[in-house]
């Protein structure tokens, strides 16, 4: 194959250790090299980097995996594939497969960014592969990965049965013995390069199991959940705090009710009249007063209704009265004197 001039050499070269295969249109490697930091734009104002690249690489590596982990873990159950796939071109391992290969030395970037958790080697991977499958097609894609990457650089039976999602196992093994389970935010700050940081801890039943700081709040209560299963592995104590505190909390939600509320509504406000009933006589027994002509001093009949506020007997003298006529009046009253 004849090479152009020595500036793409030293490309071709390095795409050549890496692919196993020359490639075949070089401007689309090119663009699957160039980060998106690079800020460059194409004549028509568009910019030119490895995203769109990177997005159809994913979906190409989806497929071959999930092509490749099908045929070899034979009679397997859904859930066993889709997560052996997933732990295959997660970010994490991206990275490292294209730390492995040297794609990461070919990477065109400003040099002014924070890589920390960019997963620049991991994505521009992806963007490789979907070079490939422009360049040459599927099948190229298909032998790439299974020749240079799953038989030279991964144990595809290691990592099926390899623990990577640690917040997935702590939610689980929760779950199944009843445990409460928060995940609180300690602090949120910026580390030495200026960039966010957090601080979680994984609580159990109220108690601290772990502690984890990272770049992402997922990347930090990942960290407390692996502190937290190694916790409830190695020390004895802290789980039989958590079943303590289980146990506990459980007897205080099921503590019985003493008194039941009554359900029968209650109706005692409503006065229930008897239509038959005779009615009753205000004094029926009284003794029979002796008629009188004189009808001021006469009494009042048992049937007559008394006024309790009769103002009859209050009177206002026409004169003032001395402080011996006041005090003879009220003996007279008293003794009955008339």
């Amino acid at each position: 194959m004849k090479l152009p001039f020595r500036k793409e050499k030293e490309l071709y070269y390095s795409l050549y250790a890496i692919l196993g295969f020359y490639p075949r249109d070089i401007e689309v490697y090119k663009q699957a090299l160039m980060h998106r930091s690079m800020s460059k734009r194409n004549a028509k104002g568009r910019p030119v980097n490895n995203e769109r690249l990177e997005f159809l690489g994913d979906a190409i590596l989806d497929a071959i995996v999930g092509d490749i982990v099908f045929r070899h873990f034979e009679g397997k159950r859904e859930g066993f594939l889709t997560s052996t796939r997933s732990k295959i071109v997660q970010r994490d391992t991206l990275n490292r497969l294209a730390h492995e290969i040297g794609v990461g030395r070919l990477i065109k970037s400003s040099g002014h960014m924070s890589s920390h958790n960019s997963y620049m080697e991991g994505n521009a991977f992806e963007a490789l592969v979907g070079a490939i499958y422009l360049d040459r097609g599927y099948g190229a894609c298909m032998l790439f990965m299974q020749k240079r990457i799953l038989s030279q650089l991964i144990n595809i039976d290691k990592v099926a049965y390899k623990e990577v999602n640690f917040k997935s196992k702590l939610i689980e093994w929760c779950q199944k013995n009843k445990v409460k389970l928060d995940f609180q935010l300690v602090e949120q700050k910026r580390g030495d390069d200026n960039s966010p940081m957090f601080v979680y801890k994984a609580m159990i039943e109220g108690l601290e199991g772990g502690q984890g700081e990272g770049y992402s709040k997922k990347e930090s209560q990942q960290a407390a959940s692996k502190t937290a299963l190694q916790s409830l592995r190695r020390r004895p104590q802290f789980i039989d705090a958590v079943f303590a505190a289980k146990t506990e909390r459980t007897k205080m939600e099921e503590e019985p009710v003493e008194t039941v509320p009554d359900v029968e509504a209650k109706e005692d406000f409503i006065i229930v009249q008897h239509a038959e009933a005779a009615p009753v006589q205000a004094v029926e027994a009284a003794p029979r007063q002796p008629e009188t002509d004189d009808k001021a001093g006469a009494k009042p009949s048992a049937t007559e209704e008394i006024d309790e506020f009769d103002l009859s007997d209050i009177k206002t003298t026409p004169e003032r009265m001395s402080k011996e006529d006041i005090i003879a009046a009220a003996e007279a009253a008293a003794f009955g004197e008339k």
